[in-house]
């Protein structure tokens, strides 16, 4: 069984790229979605690089935006390490 999720993504520069979804979540208070996504490339150590953005909805699209703040980051990095507790 293939548990991929692979999702699409519209780059501004006109391509398509296909991406595969690790996990997405939201936060409560402010309502923003996000997704952390891989392409499958590996750092020197061998680990999988991922990527985080947020996900936007506009009518029947989903657009991906950047991380607006230093503070967003923040909250972000500290999710995704509350999120790999619970995997554990």
């Amino acid at each position: 069984m293939n548990d991929r999720h692979i999702i699409t993504i519209d780059k501004q520069d006109g391509t398509i790229e296909e991406v595969e979804e690790v996990i997405s979540f939201q936060f409560e208070d402010t309502k923003r979605e996000y997704v952390v996504y891989t392409k499958g490339e590996k750092d020197s150590e061998g680990n999988v690089t991922v990527y985080v953005t947020r996900l936007v909805k506009d009518g029947d699209e989903n657009k991906f935006v950047g991380i607006e703040s230093d503070e967003e980051w923040t909250r972000i990095k500290d999710a995704l390490r509350e999120l790999a507790k619970q995997e554990a």
